[in-house]
């Protein structure tokens, strides 16, 4: 009889010993799934970068010369996002690049742009500018100057507060 007992000492003892042996496996393996988890939704939260309005295509401006006409630039930029009469008429497209760091937090504005086409009576194409901030003032990117007073800049300051008003 004792022979039997020392059997089921030692049956049970191995018994236990698997069964430790599986849970310390389980939470091995729970830890790495918690841990696989929790790097797939941090990685989620990474920065996100948006952009809004128009997207110029590469090369765009490089196809518009001085004097093409109205209908050749609708061709190679679409649609305006607005239009003004300015000593003739104005194509404006509007867009702005914004990025936030972490998901479900406020975006911050990265880039704004303001292209505007300008034509002549005949509707001719009389100059271009890419307008975008710089040093907190509205700078022209092609002719590399800062916008000046009059009818120009009264049209361009609210675009500009307008696009980066709203998501900041």
């Amino acid at each position: 009889m004792q022979g039997d007992g020392a059997h089921f000492r030692m049956t049970n003892r191995n018994r236990t010993e698997r069964t430790r042996g599986r849970a310390a496996r389980w939470r091995g393996i729970g830890t790495a799934i918690a841990i696989a988890l929790a790097g797939a939704s941090l990685a989620g939260c990474g920065g996100e970068q948006f952009q809004k309005g128009y997207i110029l295509p590469p090369g765009a401006l490089e196809q518009i010369p001085i004097g093409a006409s109205q209908d050749q630039v609708l061709i190679v930029m679409g649609t305006p996002s607005t239009v003004a009469t300015l000593n003739g008429e104005v194509f404006y497209y509007i867009s702005q690049r914004t990025e936030r760091s972490v998901a479900f937090m406020p975006q911050h504005v990265t880039d704004q742009r303001v292209i505007a086409i300008y034509f002549d009576k005949n509707r001719q194409v009389v100059r271009l500018a890419n307008y975008g901030m710089k040093d907190g003032k509205i700078f022209d990117f092609i002719s590399r100057t800062t916008a000046s007073g009059g009818q120009e800049i009264s049209y361009l300051a609210p675009l500009f507060r307008l696009i980066g008003g709203g998501s900041r």
